[in-house]
């Protein structure tokens, strides 16, 4: 995947920096170098990109690292719609699941119509009786908690998840203002 970063990252790019520029790489260096994860490979914000992947043992790494930032921040962006585009899906009658993560004290608050709360009976569901090919949109309150459930439905197989970008706060900002935001 070769696509254009927003912002530029360099070995002295501090973490802090990193993970607010691209969210992903938090679950991207976890993933591919077990960096991040528990308290033995963690790190602080302050430390740069290099200081942390030399404490780790991975110094000359750094730059597949930074690829490798870039590419996951390019797949979390294919596995995001916009608000405007679900409503585009729902208006033209289109199949499509929406599965609320969110907690039970969130769904009081808001929730989209026609949506399903995500428990483990129905991940269940989704993983083994489903259709791999369903249309499925998760949403959170800001589409954080959503996009970590559709990486993972993603890598099981289901091809066709997705993130509502922003949360059901974006789309009662940009869609519905009758759907309160907390």
């Amino acid at each position: 995947m070769n696509s254009t970063p927003t912002q530029e990252i360099t070995p002295q790019t501090t973490m802090g920096e990193i993970l607010s520029l691209y969210p992903s790489a938090k679950r991207a260096l976890f993933q591919k170098y077990h960096i991040g994860g528990c308290s033995s490979c963690g790190y602080s914000l302050d430390q740069t990109l290099e200081e942390v992947m030399i404490n780790h043992r991975r110094g000359k790494e750094v730059n597949n690292a930074i690829q490798f930032i870039y590419q996951s921040a390019e797949i979390d962006r294919m596995a995001q719609i916009t608000p405007s585009e679900l409503k585009e899906m729902l208006d033209k009658g289109e199949r499509v699941h929406l599965i609320d993560v969110r907690e039970d004290w969130e769904i009081e608050i808001a929730r989209l119509p026609n949506s399903q709360v995500l428990t483990q009976r129905l991940a269940y569901e989704i993983l083994n009786q489903w259709d791999k090919n369903e249309k499925i949109i998760f949403y959170c309150h800001s589409g954080i908690r959503s996009l970590e459930a559709a990486a993972y439905f993603i890598g099981h197989g289901v091809s066709n998840a997705k993130s509502l970008a922003g949360g059901i706060d974006r789309y009662s900002l940009e869609i519905d203002p009758s759907i309160p935001r907390y």
